[in-house]
């Protein structure tokens, strides 16, 4: 219902009826806390840490010193709320949890949620996994147990037990009477509920909103009739589940297992962090860096190992790059102006081909490239290759020569940047898609691989005329 103006008298609307927003969390606040900690005063502590909010506490664990951080969670552990642990980073809530007790960890994860049980315990050490499991109670360690078998990433890990299931035959007057006699029994915050029939196959699911709205004498089978039902293997991919709930606009889907049985629901706050998760692992992976947790709180030697795969393979391609030089190192030696010059045509490429590269990768994990559209995407960035390499190739040759007032050399860097430009573009967005083709994370290799293809190109091409028209 829509206010008139009227309704509300300006003396009704005071600013001091108007609720301030809550002040930011800043470097200063986190420094009071370790302050009052260094100096003991427990009261100034634990009146700190109950001002903030669950990501404010995981953030404050997060940027604080080792040895402060386990000072805190030594002392003032009560102070946190469950859902603290889970917003932490993977490397530090890890560390975190493995310096204490098995019941105090086991008393944490007993406030959460399923799926977010499961996923602060996958990834502890094996015994002491087992350890807080032991210390659960027995409903809530048999669903632990049950989350931790299905594969990381999948539904089944990603899924929570918790969820409201009715059989086809009730009224909406009954469903609502289960719903207020269940009380604390029903899900912390649940958005739909699912019809089951007797084999607790899932044959229909009904907003709460929908519920709300019917009438008392209506029946569930009545209200489910000629409904889309969305229903999620629990071994699929949670990628795949968060393409179904964009695609779909859902907020809420249930899980199956291998006969066809609801076992859970996952829900679109579940699907948020997926898609935050796996566009940083994309991210990360362009850069050939470890998607294991974040490198910012991991030590100094697991973030050095991480790296230098990827460092000694980007090694190997600039050897091979520098191969192609030293074809040409007579060249060189005549023409000096061209060691000046023949970075410029790699760089020019290899940015060029990392736009192209960057927006296809990201095509290809939101499935908006395909079959349909591929060969279509492909000439048009190589047609904007193309276009780019013209235009950059005459802003370098009027600029080359009035630096060495050589037409010719001004003719050669213009030709080979077009040619390097019509590479990056298409290779930009070949190798993605053939690496995707076999199986290969594209995130993960198409960097190395393109940089090669144009630096080589690049070095070859300028090199190359340059050995064949002006020597």
């Amino acid at each position: 219902m829509a206010l008139n103006d009227k309704d509300i008298s300006e003396d009704e609307l005071k600013e001091e009826d108007i609720p301030a927003s809550s002040s930011e969390f800043t470097d200063d606040d986190i420094r009071d806390i370790t302050d009052a900690l260094h100096e003991g005063d427990r009261k100034q502590v634990r009146e700190l840490i109950d001002d903030l909010t669950v990501a404010e506490s995981a953030e404050l664990l997060e940027k604080i010193v080792p040895d402060d951080r386990a000072l805190l969670i030594e002392k003032y552990l009560k102070q946190f709320e469950s859902e603290t642990f889970v917003e932490l980073d993977a490397d530090v809530r890890k560390n975190i949890l493995e310096s204490m007790e098995p019941v105090k960890v086991a008393n944490i994860v007993s406030d959460l949620d399923s799926d977010d049980a499961v996923d602060m315990l996958y990834n502890l050490d094996p015994v002491f996994q087992k350890q807080v499991i032991k210390k659960l109670s027995a409903k809530n360690r048999a669903t632990v147990e049950e989350g931790l078998t299905f594969e990381e990433d999948t539904a089944g890990r990603l899924m929570q037990r918790e969820f409201v299931a009715i059989p086809l035959f009730w009224t909406v007057g009954k469903t609502i009477d289960y719903l207020r006699a269940a009380g604390e029994e029903l899900p912390y915050e649940f958005f739909d509920i699912f019809v089951i029939d007797p084999m607790y196959h899932v044959v229909g699911e009904l907003p709460l909103n929908q519920v709300i709205r019917s009438k008392r004498s209506e029946k569930i089978s009545d209200l489910i009739k000629e409904q889309d039902i969305h229903i999620i293997p629990a071994d699929m991919d949670q990628e795949d589940v968060a393409h179904i709930f964009q695609d779909n606009n859902m907020t809420s889907a249930p899980v199956v297992d291998s006969n066809n049985r609801l076992i859970g629901v996952i829900t679109f706050d579940d699907i948020h962090d997926v898609i935050n998760e796996e566009a940083q692992e994309d991210i990360l992976r362009l850069a050939g860096v470890s998607i294991s947790g974040s490198d910012m709180y991991r030590d100094i030697l697991n973030t050095t190992k991480s790296r230098f795969s990827w460092l000694s393979i980007n090694l190997l391609t600039a050897i091979l790059a520098s191969l192609v030089i030293g074809m040409f190192d007579a060249t060189i030696q005549q023409i000096v102006a061209l060691a000046v010059l023949m970075p410029i045509v790699a760089s020019m490429g290899g940015n060029a081909g990392t736009q192209t590269m960057t927006i296809t990768v990201r095509a290809l994990a939101t499935r908006a490239l395909s079959r349909t559209n591929m060969m279509r995407m492909i000439g048009k960035e190589t047609l904007v290759g193309l276009l780019n390499g013209i235009a950059f190739a005459v802003i370098i040759s009027v600029v080359t020569f009035f630096w060495f007032q050589q037409p010719l050399l001004a003719s050669v860097i213009g030709i080979a940047m077009v040619i390097n430009m019509i590479t990056a573009g298409l290779f930009g967005i070949a190798i993605p898609i053939i690496l995707d083709k076999i199986g290969i994370d594209p995130a993960l290799a198409s960097a190395v691989f393109l940089t090669t293809v144009t630096d080589v190109v690049g070095f070859f091409a300028f090199l190359g005329l340059a050995a064949a028209f002006m020597m």
